[in-house]
Order: structure tokens, then C-alpha cells, then sequence
């Protein structure tokens, strides 16, 4: 057999675990908000949170990031995650560290059927999509909350019960210096799809019967391939499967093979094995060194509900889909974007418990709808029936020669900001606001979220008004979290330089007409002709407050 060689493993921080106060302690302390699971979801939920300085407790079982052993994991980081890394204050070292891209081709075969660039469409100072090893991303997000310095971080701590209680949840913890219990009003978890907590209250998943099966092979070419993401519906060089093709940080290309469900995973995995299915790909003289290979099973699940009392669900412990189009790891950082400055109005007294409720009606519906389109993508990948594989084979074919048949190629709708639908503090549905760069009256420049990492609040984005409406405006929301903010004008609130890109985004068009951002960037009103006693209605009502209260 080949031996095939193998680059040094990468060497990960470690953080040491620490004794808490709370061991030996004959109380049990109460902790607001407790979060456990330190990957993605919940390391973005504790930033988030320092970032508002709101203080948390995050326990993790481990003292590191990432999987010992493991390589690339989660790679795709999109727009609208990329966007709350720059609130969060990680994005530049993020966009420094990864690989920016935009554009993709699809095979059949060894013909390419199409091609397509994801940034005509964006207004975005952020790009559509950074390819970066999810071990990086939490390392940033981890040396973050250490710099923000409110929240406790507890390593070597596995959450081995817990206990719902009418007004918060008792935590029982095992650590390297002992076991011991304390309270929190809110725990979150953020321990991913086996999630032991869930298994304990006894709350289904609905997991899929099947496993979806693949081999990643991370791998570093003497000579480098073009910075692009192919895609492979039936590869030939992978028995008629599919394979996906990217470059990540570091000079790695993560290479995802499909595998039938009932292979030997430890055979597919064995480096003479991953070399063979890379030379057939590339070529009998392609020199490489792998990274690390590794083979990867999932099934999807969808919680019912991802608000249990007062246990939240965040993540792959409340979802999980296939990862085409990278909906995943992203659908988690935004799960927690979405909480996160729920959790924080509603611990300053800002706005009410109800509000909390909207982050299940708002992330389960996104959950559901990305499970949906992955689910599609799985079934064009892998057909099930003749039917469905003579029904693929067309629409291949028509690909390649008719636009219109394009669209219907499913090898994963990449991960988007999903639309909110209607309800009682989104009486109009909620779409995402890009993070347009802008410019303050003075010619300063600014992003959108810049203005919303100052403060927990939202924004109101006016277009002209006049002075005596902006006065009565800021009468009428004086003890709410609202930072109003003109379009050009001259109405003494501070300014904005009116752009046709931003009013036109923003859907705002006559003068006098408004929108209110919610602190995720989400758009919660559009008011045409706004009023003061209109903008105080649609905040109050976004902060599930009374909407009728003076």
C-alpha cells in the first residue's frame, strides 16, 4: 500500500479549569442565565450577551475548542452570520484568517451545468460566504468573551442533571475538583445533537430513520486548485455520488465524499482508501499531504418547540439538517442572535417575559423551513426510487443547455437569513436588514452593525422628518430601548447620509416614512408616514410590551 503523508496535527488552546465558588458551598447559588455547550451556538449566545453586559455562566464538559482528534468540522460561514461576527467584534479577525468566496460551479459527470456568483445581489459590507475550520471560529469567539470579561466561563464542567423548577432550573455539575448543584432563572442549551439534556426531560426530536453518510478528507495540494466551490451531483470518480470541494484557512481543501449508508465507516476513512478516491479524482501525479480524514453521519431532527419552560434550545440540540448549503452551523449562530437580545431586554427589566416566546415562534418556523430545503437537496443527491433518478438525470441534462432548468439542480439552496412570519411582535413578518456601509452627517463612515453594538436597542431609521416629529418622537420613546436615527434632513436627531442603496433597502421612500430595526437586524415595522404615536406602538409591540400603555 501507498503511504500517504500526513500534516502535524493543529494544536488547540487550552484553557484551565478553575475551581468555582460554589464548590464545598453548603447553598446553592442562583445565576441568571446559564448556558451549556461551548461550541458555535452557545459561544455566539455568551458573546452576545457579554457583548450587552449581561452577565452569564457557560459550562463546558471540555477544556478546548473544537473536537479532539477532528479537523474541519462546520466550514461555511454566510453573510448574515459574518454580519453578527462584526457586531461581536470577531469579523475582521474571521475575514483575516479565512477564505472569502462568492462563486460556485456544478458538475455532472465531467460537464459543468451551471455556475453562479453569490454577490451580485448583496448590499452587504460582508461577503456571501468565508470558508474557515469551525475550530478557529470558536477560538475567536472564546478569546472574545475572555476580553468582554463578564461572563463566567466554567471548563471541565459536564451538566449531569437538571431539574425544572417553577421559576428557574437546578443544575447539577461534575468537575475534576468535585460535584456541585446551582439554580439559573434560564438555562440554554447549546450541547449539540446529542444533546444529554434534552434526552433527560424526555423531549422528542423526531429524528430521521436514515443516516446520511460521508468521509471528509482535509487534505493541502503542492499545487493549488482554483479558489472556487464545486459541486459534484453524481461524480464518477465517487461511484456516481456526490462530492463537494472547498478551500478553508491555512492553504486546506475540505473534500466531502458521499458514501452509502451502510458502509464500513472505518474503511472508508483508512488513508490508503481517501488517497485512492483523490487520486481518481485528480489524477495519478497529484501530490498532497492529508490534514485529517474522517468519516461523518447525521440525522436530522426538529424540535417540536424550542422553548421548554424556562429551558431554551439552541443549535443542533433543536435542529439539525443536512449540510448542504450550509444551513446548519449558521442556523445556530443565528438561533442565538435571535435570543440573545431577548435574554438581555427582559434581565433589565426592558421588556417582558413574553418576548422570550418569540424566539421559539420565530426560530422553530426557520428551523422547519431549512430542514425542508435540505431534506429536497438530500432526495436530488441521493434518489430513492427509478423514478426520482430518471426525474434527476433530466433535469441534469436540461441544465446544461436551458437557464430556466438551472434552478431545479438541488445541490443545496445556500444558507440565507430566513424571512419571520407574522406574529404578535412582528405583526408584519420579519426580514433580515443587510449590514449596508453607511455614512453619518458628519462623513464618518459606519456599518449598521456598528450602530447596533452600542447598546442593546433598536434602531429607528427615518427618512427626513421634521424637527417638531422628531422632538415628539423622542418624548413619546423616552424610557424604551429605541435609538432614532435620520436619513438626511435637517430634524436635530443625529443623521444618516440619505443613499439611494440604503432607502432603497430599507423600503423607505417618501420623506417622513420609518423602519424599525430590531438589535438582531431585523426589520419589526414599516411605518409610510410615521407618527410618533405610531413608532411607540410598533416598539412596544416588537418588545412585547403593551402596545396601549402612555
Amino acid at each position: 500500500m501507498e503511504p500517504f503523508a500526513f500534516a502535524p496535527a493543529y494544536e488547540l488552546p487550552v484553557w484551565p479549569f478553575t475551581p468555582p465558588p460554589e464548590l464545598g458551598s453548603t447553598g446553592i447559588v442562583r445565576h441568571p442565565i446559564v448556558i451549556v455547550g461551548a461550541g458555535p451556538s452557545g459561544l455566539t449566545l455568551a458573546c452576545d450577551l457579554a457583548q450587552r453586559g449581561i452577565r452569564a455562566v457557560l459550562l463546558d464538559e471540555d477544556d478546548t475548542v473544537g473536537v479532539r482528534g477532528a479537523s474541519s468540522r462546520g466550514i461555511c460561514y454566510a453573510q448574515k452570520s459574518l454580519e453578527i461576527f462584526e457586531r461581536l467584534g470577531i469579523y475582521e479577525r474571521i475575514a483575516a484568517k479565512g477564505i472569502t468566496w462568492s462563486f460556485g460551479r456544478t458538475f455532472s459527470g465531467e460537464q459543468e451545468v451551471y455556475n453562479f456568483n453569490l454577490q451580485a445581489e448583496s448590499v452587504s459590507r460582508q461577503p456571501p460566504f468565508i470558508n474557515l475550520q469551525q475550530f478557529y471560529v470558536e477560538w475567536f469567539l472564546a478569546e472574545r468573551i475572555l476580553e468582554l470579561g463578564l461572563t463566567d466561563v466554567r471548563w471541565k464542567s459536564r451538566v449531569t442533571r437538571v431539574e425544572p423548577l417553577s421559576d428557574g432550573v437546578r443544575v447539577d455539575i461534575e468537575t475534576p475538583a468535585g460535584r456541585y448543584t446551582i439554580e439559573a432563572d434560564r438555562l440554554i442549551d447549546a450541547t449539540g445533537a446529542n444533546s444529554p439534556i434534552r434526552a433527560q426531560l424526555g423531549i422528542d426530536a423526531h429524528a430521521s430513520r436514515s443516516t446520511d453518510r460521508w468521509c471528509i478528507s482535509d487534505v493541502r495540494f503542492k499545487k493549488p486548485l482554483p479558489t472556487e466551490r464545486w459541486t459534484w451531483v453524481d461524480a464518477p470518480f465517487n461511484e456516481g455520488r456526490g462530492v463537494w470541494q472547498h478551500l478553508m484557512a491555512d492553504g486546506v481543501w475540505r473534500i466531502d465524499y458521499q458514501m452509502p449508508e451502510d458502509c464500513d465507516t472505518a474503511h472508508i476513512s483508512r488513508p490508503e482508501v481517501a488517497g485512492a478516491r483523490l487520486r481518481e479524482q485528480l489524477g495519478p501525479g497529484v501530490e498532497f499531504e492529508f490534514v485529517w480524514i474522517g468519516p461523518y453521519g447525521y440525522r436530522d431532527h426538529l424540535l417540536d418547540s424550542f422553548r421548554h419552560g424556562r429551558v431554551f434550545f439552541i443549535g443542533d440540540a433543536a435542529h439539525v439538517v443536512s449540510p448542504f448549503g450550509a444551513r446548519g452551523g449558521n442556523s445556530g449562530i443565528q438561533d442565538a442572535a435571535n435570543l440573545g437580545w431577548k435574554l438581555a431586554l427582559v434581565a433589565q427589566g426592558q421588556a417582558n417575559d413574553a418576548l422570550l416566546d418569540s424566539y421559539d415562534a420565530e426560530r422553530q418556523p426557520a428551523a422547519k423551513q431549512n430542514l425542508q430545503v435540505t431534506s429536497r437537496s438530500a432526495r436530488f443527491l441521493a434518489p430513492r426510487s427509478p423514478a426520482e433518478h430518471t426525474l434527476r438525470r433530466a433535469v441534469v441534462a436540461l441544465a446544461a443547455r436551458h437557464p430556466f432548468a438551472r434552478a431545479l439542480v438541488n445541490t443545496g439552496r445556500m444558507s440565507v437569513a430566513n424571512d419571520y412570519p407574522p406574529a404578535p411582535q412582528l405583526p408584519e413578518g420579519g426580514r433580515t436588514v443587510q449590514n449596508l456601509p453607511l455614512r453619518r452627517a458628519d462623513g464618518r463612515e459606519t456599518t449598521l452593525m456598528q450602530l447596533l453594538a452600542e447598546g442593546t436597542q433598536c434602531l429607528g431609521l427615518w427618512l427626513a422628518p421634521t424637527r417638531a416629529a422628531a422632538r415628539a418622537a423622542m418624548d413619546a420613546t423616552a424610557s424604551l430601548p429605541l435609538r432614532l436615527l435620520a436619513i438626511g434632513g435637517d430634524s436635530g436627531l443625529p443623521a444618516l447620509q440619505a443613499d439611494e442603496k440604503l432607502t432603497r433597502h430599507l423600503g423607505l421612500h417618501d420623506a417622513g416614512s420609518f423602519v424599525l430595526v430590531r438589535p438582531d437586524a431585523y426589520r419589526a415595522a414599516t411605518l409610510p408616514h410615521a407618527t410618533p404615536h405610531a413608532i411607540a406602538t410598533a416598539l412596544r409591540t416588537a418588545l412585547a410590551l403593551d402596545p396601549h400603555a402612555p
